[in-house]
């Protein structure tokens, strides 16, 4: 049996065109519909002058900040995500893996007002990557998670634990990608033993559905 954490990156691997194509021809409903505008508005909403975005992807949010005047910073561990975000004018984004973020061997910069993290916190253990980007934040800084909304995908089966995403109703050649549940108290926690306080906690809805799209944390 494959080692999931292993799993997880060679799936990004895999997946990088088709997630690029995916993203930039707006495949993806709940982004169009809420998620996208909900860590924009995050983001934003704390007046940030200069932000990291972690697992940047091919970059989208990179640009939305620039284009508002924001000094936005990218990271990402696939380098064909991190090449299309660079093509696509989102400057500067750097290669580097969850790994040598925690080994800090790397230098992607420090001091910023706000670290965002959009559905990219997708591994098991995840406190030394946060206790990582708590010493990038300058004082008072924050730090922005959207991820699933735990009580919306949890299936009857409410703990931790892995999964699988199969990208079903997407265009393109996806692998599964496995992916780490965690429930409400779990990210609390793992917050909390990295350093955080909660201050905000967001449930993004579409006024159509009954259902949360995501869970919005802003920790400081």
């Amino acid at each position: 049996m494959p080692n999931p954490e292993t799993s997880l990156v060679q799936s990004w691997q895999h997946n990088a065109q088709s997630w690029i194509d995916a993203v930039r021809q707006g495949a993806i409903d709940s982004r169009l519909q809420v998620t996208d505008q909900a860590i924009l508005l995050a983001v934003l909403g704390r007046q940030p002058t200069r932000v990291l975005d972690l697992g940047c992807g091919e970059g989208w949010l990179l640009r939305a900040l620039a284009a508002r005047g924001i000094d936005a910073v990218g990271v990402d561990g696939e380098a064909t995500l991190v090449d299309a975000a660079r093509a696509a004018g989102a400057a500067p984004v750097h290669l580097a893996s969850y790994e040598q973020l925690v080994a800090a061997s790397v230098d992607i910069g420090r001091d910023y007002d706000l670290i965002c993290a959009n559905f990219a916190l997708l591994h098991q253990d995840i406190i030394p990557l946060l206790s990582a980007l708590h010493a990038l934040l300058a004082p008072g800084g924050a730090l922005v998670i959207q991820t699933l909304h735990p009580w919306a995908v949890a299936d009857g089966n409410y703990q931790d634990g892995w999964r699988e995403e199969h990208f079903s109703g997407l265009n393109g050649q996806w692998q599964p990608m496995p992916w780490y549940f965690r429930t409400l108290s779990s990210w609390l926690n793992a917050l909390d033993m990295a350093g955080f306080t909660l201050t905000s906690l967001q449930e993004p809805q579409h006024p159509q559905s009954a259902v949360p799209q995501s869970l919005l944390l802003v920790a400081q």
